[in-house]
């Protein structure tokens, strides 16, 4: 038998079992449960939202800064959006996502969109959490006064009503073979969101 040949077979099983591993880690990272976890760092047009939880609670100055804020155009909204990650126990393999491009949904309107440019690795039955930077103007998507922009705000940032937020996201994984990127993208919410 040629030498060729040789190589040949001997490097059919190698390839065919990193095909499988890859395929493996494929479907470990299609089992793994997002979710959105928490909101910190918020603000509204430099008005922090911590410990407020409604209008009312604002001062005279933050109303007014609000109103400037409407009349020159400009609401802009800051949070850190934590999206959890889960790898459930029965995976054996670690899933690790080395990018995400996702989109921010409030109200089922679609907002603003970025790539999260980061290295997570989540381990079976274990929990990872990571940032997603948002950065909004509530007057380029909702119309509305103050008083609603800042309600809609609140309820974004976990501290208002619920309000009806998600993230559509398309994670990648590294594998073997290089990286793979979800064939569609998912959508995470949340019942519960807050600080």
């Amino acid at each position: 038998m040629k030498p060729s040949r040789w190589i040949y077979l001997l490097l059919v099983p190698i390839l065919l079992s990193s095909g499988c591993q890859t395929l493996q880690q494929v479907a470990n990272l299609r089992k793994l449960n997002f979710a959105l976890d928490r909101v910190a760092d918020a603000e509204l047009a430099g008005i922090e939202l911590s410990g407020i939880r409604s209008y009312e609670d604002l001062s005279a100055s933050d109303v007014a800064r609000l109103g400037v804020a409407l009349a020159d155009g400009d609401m802009p909204l800051t949070f850190d959006l934590f999206v959890a990650a889960e790898n459930p126990e029965e995976n054996n393999v670690s899933a690790r996502m080395v990018q995400m491009d996702w989109t921010f949904l409030m109200e089922d309107k679609e907002t603003i969109s970025g790539n999260l440019e980061e290295n997570f690795v989540v381990s079976p039955g274990e929990t990872q959490d990571f940032p997603v930077r948002i950065e909004l103007d509530l007057v380029d998507f909702f119309d509305g006064n103050a008083r609603n922009l800042f309600d809609l705000a609140l309820a974004a940032a976990g501290s208002g009503e619920p309000q009806n937020v998600a993230l559509e996201a398309q994670p990648t994984i590294e594998t073997e073979l290089g990286p793979i990127e979800y064939p569609n993208p998912i959508t995470i919410t949340s019942r519960d969101l807050g600080d």
